[in-house]
């Protein structure tokens, strides 16, 4: 049975770090809208936009992470 990371997933006191990013996506150019990562428990990992954080998080454990990075790599 998987872990339901949601429900399992305290983030009240994560640490977030934004990750660096090239360019910017606003209209204005004003600003990078660059992802913000948090480790928040034993395989846990938070991702948020750092513009808008209240927009939601999402969660993934190390392997989903990796997946993740391996897929956006062969976009670019």
């Amino acid at each position: 049975m998987a872990l339901d990371l949601y429900e399992k997933t305290n983030l009240s006191t994560a640490q977030f770090t934004r990750i660096p990013c090239g360019g910017s996506n606003d209209d204005d150019g004003e600003g990078e809208a660059c992802p913000e990562m948090a480790v928040v428990g034993d395989d846990v990992f938070a991702l948020r936009d750092s513009k808008n954080p209240e927009a939601g998080t999402l969660l993934f454990n190390g392997a989903e992470l990796a997946a993740l990075r391996d897929g956006i790599g062969s976009l670019i």
